[in-house]
């Protein structure tokens, strides 16, 4: 399970938390602009707009959990079981598989509004990567600096509704997910009134108690309640680091730790990276459940006019500076 903001300061940020029990070696991957994506049922896209984004790298093909091309759009794709469904070939349609949809987008559009004249041509089709790779259910958000929307398969075909929030998780479905927000109005950063009893002389003995109701536990519904009341209420800043630190503790706040949810016998499902792109100065920044440290991608440094993708492995293992380290 995963949780993916949206976020607009000086900048425009985007991100996810990716939640599972396993890692598939993800690396942070910058596609260049002539690299040749191949899709199963429609024609190579030879010249396309640089991404760069989190992905498990198959037989030399990106398979982007989250990516943000160089016009500044971004994508991501999250778990969404019992929900989504994939169909059969369409005519007249853009068949695509899921896998493929990242790129499918991402190479071609600039903006949100690109992105939904695509998507109502887009049918996803029941198509895994390989015998290897599960065909994993998802549905998708698609931001830019002004919007953001959600793609959910379904039966009828692509659901794409307008996100207010910039914020998706998982199950239930995203509008459910709307609102639901509505139980949780009263809530407030501010310090809280009486409103119980007039008669009762109550009181708030506590800082924070204007957010008592907030859900606390690892459910998607919840995280997403979660994340949206962290977001919505969370302080700009006029710099870069101030931002992108703000940010990782937005997502820090619906993070999941090893043994709080068990999947297996011996399985624990747990927040793999955190990721957050400056997606106007294409930088993607991470941390790992095992390096809290902020490594950072720069996608602008690398060669765009290319044709190989380029890939760096993820640092997994703890960094600390020791201050007194002469």
């Amino acid at each position: 399970m995963c949780t993916a903001i949206s976020y607009k300061a000086k900048d425009h940020y985007f991100g996810r938390n990716l939640d599972l029990e396993h890692s598939y070696y993800e690396s942070v991957t910058i596609t260049p602009r002539n690299y040749q994506f191949a899709f199963r049922k429609e024609a190579t896209m030879k010249v396309h707009y640089a991404i760069i984004g989190m992905a498990y790298v198959k037989d030399n093909y990106p398979l982007y959990y989250d990516a943000t091309n160089e016009k500044g759009l971004s994508m991501a794709g999250l778990n969404f079981p019992g929900n989504a469904v994939y169909l059969s070939e369409r005519e007249g349609m853009y068949n695509i598989a899921p896998f493929e949809i990242i790129p499918w987008v991402l190479g071609r559009c600039k903006t949100v509004a690109d992105a939904k004249e695509l998507l109502k041509r887009t049918n996803l089709i029941m198509l895994r990567y390989s015998k290897e790779l599960p065909l994993t259910p998802l549905h998708f958000i698609v931001s830019d600096k002004e919007s953001s929307i959600v793609i959910e398969p379904v039966k009828e075909g692509l659901r794409v509704l307008d996100n207010p929030v910039g914020v998706l998780t998982n199950n239930p479905p995203f509008a459910y997910q709307m609102y639901h927000l509505n139980n949780y109005m009263s809530l407030t950063k501010k310090e809280p009134v009486n409103t119980f009893a007039k008669t009762l002389p109550l009181e708030v003995y506590s800082r924070g108690m204007g957010g008592l109701g907030l859900p606390g536990d690892l459910s998607s519904a919840s995280r997403f309640v979660r994340a949206t009341f962290v977001k919505e209420n969370s302080l700009i800043h006029e710099n870069e680091d101030g931002n992108v630190s703000q940010f990782f503790h937005i997502l820090g706040s619906v993070e999941q730790q090893k043994g709080c949810v068990q999947v297996g016998k011996e399985e624990y499902e747990y927040t793999i990276y955190s990721s957050c792109c400056n997606t106007e100065k294409g930088i993607y920044y991470y941390k790992t459940y095992g390096n809290s440290q902020i490594s950072a991608v720069d996608m602008h440094l690398e060669d765009l006019e290319g044709d190989e993708l380029v890939c760096y492995p993820l640092i997994l293992q703890q960094q600390f500076c020791f201050q007194n380290n002469l």
